[in-house]
């Protein structure tokens, strides 16, 4: 058997929502749906590798159709597969993907492929007949694990939304069965985000622990304030002070919160991954690391952030991926990461678990789905249908 590619469809999909975190709103926020066209057939069905991007960057359509799936259609579909001719090999899309392209500078090219790389593992766990987690587990010698910690996202601004709706948001994510929650801080005066995180901390009541994220707000100043602040409450971890680039600001932040930490959602490859954990000042022992395969070049690009990671003296374990979609889910099943974000009521239908899927005391069981499992979701698995047909 061999594999070709037939065609790489796009379309730029709206997830606009009237939230707003510190440093952006959601308003015109869009994604882009990708779909891989294979020759192959399974039961009876033509074998179609999906992806899409996470929330916070926008779609990608020019870049995806002018640029990048030129490239997969024009390339030798020989060149495209793997040892045994019988499957696609994801490394070597990735090359073709990043042939002619200069190093640095990742920009939004980085979000662009790491879309269809994840539509490119989605095809090949299909074509291979497995989950994409179990899949990787083979790859990497290791025991697949399919209980996956997640935590709920959430607490944005929101026009008219009092102290009493955002308990009651983290009383739901509570009831569907979260120990871990999180809310945005740095969109309004520090004694006022200190009222709404007493808020939270008083109905979850020990029930769960609170995570805070800032959105890369703060100077350094306004970081250290906040840190002093937020150090009097005992807090999951204090997320993305300052801009992701300033490893001076994040190092120079731990000497004022010594809890945990978290950053990385937002840099897009493993030489930025590198950097931060020379520069930054994160600890491996208690801080977070946030590295999203679907903004960062895929999944061929965070196996060689885990090199980097693991060279570095981290443990995989301390990862904890931005964006709550079901490729960084199967990525924590397969190589030991330690969970996934999840939006229990954003950004649908592209975040959140197949059907049927239940969080229990903040863990979820991966489902034995082929691929990333993006069919087991009947409204995503509907929309997907549509580009590919």
């Amino acid at each position: 058997m061999s594999v070709r590619i037939l065609d790489v469809r796009e379309a730029t999909k709206p997830i606009a929502s009237p939230i707003r975190n510190a440093y952006i709103d959601f308003s015109k926020m869009t994604t882009s749906l990708v779909a891989v066209v294979t020759d192959v057939v399974r039961d009876g069905k033509r074998v179609v590798g999906y992806g899409f991007n996470s929330n916070g960057r926008y779609g990608q359509g020019g870049l995806i159709r002018e640029r990048f799936a030129p490239r997969l259609l024009e390339a030798d579909p020989a060149s495209l597969l793997d040892t045994t001719g019988n499957n696609l090999d994801p490394d070597r899309v990735w090359a073709c993907l990043m042939q002619n392209e200069k190093p640095g500078g990742h920009g939004e090219r980085s979000v662009a492929v790491g879309t269809l790389d994840m539509a490119v593992w989605d095809a090949v766990a299909k074509i291979a007949g497995k989950p994409l987690f179990r899949l990787l587990a083979e790859r990497h010698a290791r025991e697949a694990d399919p209980r996956v910690f997640v935590y709920a996202a959430g607490g944005y601004y929101y026009p008219g939304k009092d102290l009493s709706a955002l308990r009651g948001e983290m009383r739901a994510y509570l009831d569907r069965g979260y120990n871990v929650v999180k809310m945005k801080i740095g969109g309004e005066p520090i004694e006022d985000d200190r009222r709404r995180i007493e808020a939270v901390l008083t109905e979850i009541d020990g029930q769960a622990r609170l995570a805070v994220d800032a959105n890369g707000r703060f100077g350094l100043e306004q970081a250290v304030a906040y840190a002093k602040m937020l150090r009097e409450y005992p807090l999951f971890w204090y997320e993305e002070a300052g801009d992701p680039l300033d490893y001076q600001l994040q190092a120079a932040l731990a000497a004022f919160y010594p809890g945990p930490m978290a950053t990385g959602e937002n840099l897009f490859s493993h030489q930025d991954a590198r950097n931060l954990l020379r520069y930054g000042g994160m600890r491996p022992d208690r801080d977070w690391l946030q590295f999203d395969c679907a903004l960062s070049y895929g999944l061929c690009e965070y196996q060689r952030t885990l090199e980097v990671l693991h060279e570095a003296g981290w443990s995989p374990s301390r990862c904890i991926p931005h964006g709550g979609h079901q490729m960084s889910l199967n990525i924590a099943a397969g190589l030991g990461l330690g969970g996934n974000e999840s939006y229990p009521d954003l950004f649908q239908p592209y975040g959140g678990f197949p059907d049927g899927v239940r969080v229990e005391n903040g863990i979820i069981t991966m489902p034995e789905l082929p691929g990333i499992g993006f069919e087991g979701k009947s409204d995503l698995a509907r929309v997907m249908r549509d580009l590919a047909s």
